[in-house]
């Protein structure tokens, strides 16, 4: 069964980290929520409590075939003040395995020199700090392993084309219809 983990920290964008995980799961994937926060309880950006599954200490990252960070503020910012983290992309960046980021997550991979000489979208206040090839406007970039989200109402479209890299676009197509989106 396919692995992915979603970051979760407080001020995390609660539609861009939960649409992943709903769709994901609806595709088979095994999704797993993991804080980087010290506590299974999350305050999301708009004051939506979550509970994640594991803490970030506590999880074996071995199985996993992709890693999806959220954006929202502060929820960026504490997701890259968390050295395990970035430890971990860096980890998954060298072995091209898939990772993903939406909204103002972007720029984690950005600082991390992961954007450069790739195509890339982040939300549009953000686009100035992508140190990356070409900054685009679509709702969602793959660029080799790296897949980029543009914003909240992008979650949908970022998600199946997650679904696509991981099961094929016959399932993405499946899990698409299935929640009446269009658009895909």
């Amino acid at each position: 069964m396919k692995k992915a983990y979603v970051f979760l920290a407080d001020g995390f964008e609660e539609i861009e980290g939960l649409t992943v995980v709903d769709i994901l799961r609806r595709a088979g994937a095994d999704t797993v929520t993991v804080s980087v926060s010290g506590r299974r309880e999350i305050e999301g950006s708009h004051n939506i409590q979550v509970m994640a599954d594991c803490l970030f200490e506590d999880a074996d990252f071995s199985d996993a075939a992709l890693l999806v960070l959220p954006g929202g503020m502060p929820g960026t910012l504490n997701l890259k003040a968390h050295q395990g983290l970035t430890d971990l992309l860096k980890r998954f960046d060298s072995e091209k395995k898939y990772i993903a980021a939406i909204c103002a997550a972007p720029t984690i991979l950005s600082e991390l020199g992961m954007l450069r000489g790739r195509k890339a979208c982040a939300y549009p206040s953000f686009e100035e700090a992508l140190d990356c090839k070409e900054v685009l406007t679509a709702p969602t970039v793959t660029d080799g392993h790296i897949t980029t989200g543009r914003g909240m109402g992008a979650a949908i479209p970022f998600a199946l084309r997650l679904t696509e890299l991981l099961f094929g676009r016959e399932k993405a197509e499946e899990v698409a219809e299935s929640v009446v989106y269009g658009g895909y």
